[in-house]
């Protein structure tokens, strides 16, 4: 159960379970300093050698007739080193250490500078502490009828002397947050249950935030030609799905940015079947789409002042009787024709239309893409960083930037002609597999061949979106990755 963040200010009496923050030589702000007139608190930092470091915990037990149960001494280490995302860590680190407790009292200041003044941590570290939180909380456990936590629900009260503007940050925050654990949720859910229909019709309940969405089904897609996409459709009994969802947060009249998410709800690799070891995971093919949703969340949920589009892209890939086969050619909605060279090399058709048909009908400012598209960019990069095509330095350096913020780091591969020669066939226009070698580049040449002009980024989430690294702040085999990475983009350049 997620916990409850509200913001007080610093001079609110606490009890129960209280956290003083530390810095690296264990000095404390007011309140720790009040609470420690008897000294009993620095004996036991003492006792325990506890110094200070970021991320560091001391719990001490209390007297019986204490007015506090609790109380946990966390450090932050040098406060002026400290970025946007060790606070949100230090977040989940209080919480994690303190799981078991219903009302946790967090005293978010830090001792008094050269200028006497109270410092105790700006209101956006708070709300950052606060967003760390609920993200390190989150577990996916729907479906256990055995073992699940009846914990009661959680309250975390962060005491800081920029409360009042805290809980202005908050409701935004907190909706990110929330894209972020939807995201997360959709990655989770299992591919029976999460079928391209149900992922549109869980899209729409972004109609609740204000978002327009519109759903196309296979009808739609055939009178559109999307013959890349439904090729890859054909071998399921769950028919494809394609969600457009708008955010108009803008009065202007603006081009729309653009965000399209691969959605391959689960993928065998059809006829050029995967091996059997792990192929459980391929419910997570969908990392993609399930960020775009996050997003569109997110922005709604803030009250973005942008106009922003989402699509996503929704199929299984699947090896029945009718599956496009290795060898077969299909012409995309652009009129480009492809030869099936790999049927497991799926995502790129479904977002080929889905890149041609948004930049034609929206003419966005520009179009990023999101996919857990090769394995070769884990070969590359491991799970730290998304790899980042782009046919433009000024978004290249936006998206780094905004990595760099968030913690969701990007690092930018190279797109160019002698890699684009490697999808040419002598069959059809293009072939859907480059060789053996640059396997996530030529995925990324074969994407710019749908984009014409446009500035566009594709992100290769494969390493970031699942299977991602446990964090303070997160938990989760799925990781929502792209999600903040990308509202802060909008934020950071794109909003009125």
């Amino acid at each position: 159960m997620l916990p409850t963040i509200n913001f007080t200010a610093a001079n609110t009496p606490a009890k129960g379970c209280v956290v003083l923050l530390a810095n690296g030589d264990n000095e404390m702000g007011a309140a720790g300093q009040a609470l420690d007139a008897s000294g009993g608190i620095s004996a036991a930092i003492k006792a325990a050698k506890f110094k200070g470091g970021f991320g560091k915990t001391l719990e001490i037990l209390t007297p019986k007739d204490s007015a506090h149960d609790r109380i946990l001494i966390v450090g932050v280490g040098a406060v002026d080193k400290l970025k946007e995302y060790d606070w949100l860590r230090l977040g989940g680190r209080i919480r994690a250490s303190l799981a078991d407790v219903s009302k946790i009292d967090v005293m978010a200041e830090l001792p008094a500078g050269d200028d006497d003044k109270a410092p105790g941590v700006t209101a956006q570290q708070c709300v950052d502490m606060g967003l760390g939180a609920r993200l390190g909380s989150y577990r996916f456990d729907r479906y256990k009828t055995k073992g699940k936590s009846k914990k009661k629900a959680q309250t975390v009260a962060i005491h800081a002397k920029s409360a009042s503007a805290a809980k202005k940050l908050w409701d935004g925050h907190e909706g990110v947050g929330d894209g972020v654990m939807l995201a997360r949720d959709l990655v989770n859910e299992p591919a029976n249950i999460l079928t391209p229909k149900e992922f549109a019709k869980r899209a729409a309940q972004l109609k609740k935030l204000g978002c327009s969405v519109d759903i196309l089904d296979e009808k739609d897609m055939k009178s559109l030609k999307m013959e890349a996409l439904l090729g890859v459709a054909r071998g399921s009994r769950n028919a494809p799905r394609m969600a457009i969802i708008q955010w108009k947060g803008c009065k202007s009249k603006d081009k729309p940015v653009a965000f399209i998410g691969k959605g391959v709800t689960f993928d065998t690799g059809g006829i050029s079947l995967k091996p059997a070891g792990g192929m459980e995971d391929m419910k997570g093919d969908m990392g993609g789409a399930a960020a775009v949703t996050g997003l569109m969340h997110a922005l709604a949920a803030r009250k973005a002042k942008a106009n922003v589009v989402g699509i996503i892209a929704l199929v299984e890939n699947m090896p029945d009787g009718d599956a496009q086969r290795p060898g077969d050619i299909v012409k995309s909605m652009s009129g480009q024709t492809i030869e099936i060279l790999n049927t497991d090399a799926e995502g790129r058709l479904v977002l080929a239309d889905a890149l041609y048909h948004c930049n034609k009908k929206f003419k966005p400012k520009f179009m990023i893409n999101l996919a857990t598209l090769t394995g070769a960019i884990l070969v590359a990069l491991g799970n730290q960083h998304a790899g980042l095509f782009s046919n433009d330095d000024d978004l290249s350096e936006q998206l780094s930037e905004a990595g760099l913020e968030t913690n969701e780091k990007v690092w930018r591969m190279p797109l160019t002609p002698e890699y684009d020669k490697m999808i040419d066939s002598k069959n059809a226009d293009m072939k859907n597999i480059g060789g053996r070698f640059a396997g996530s580049i030529t995925a990324g040449q074969f994407l710019q061949r749908f984009v014409g002009d446009t500035p566009w980024a594709h992100l290769d989430v494969a390493g970031t979106a699942m299977s991602s690294p446990q964090t303070e702040i997160n938990k989760s085999w799925a990781s929502g990755y792209g999600v903040r990475l990308l509202d802060r983009l909008v934020a950071n350049h794109y909003e009125s």
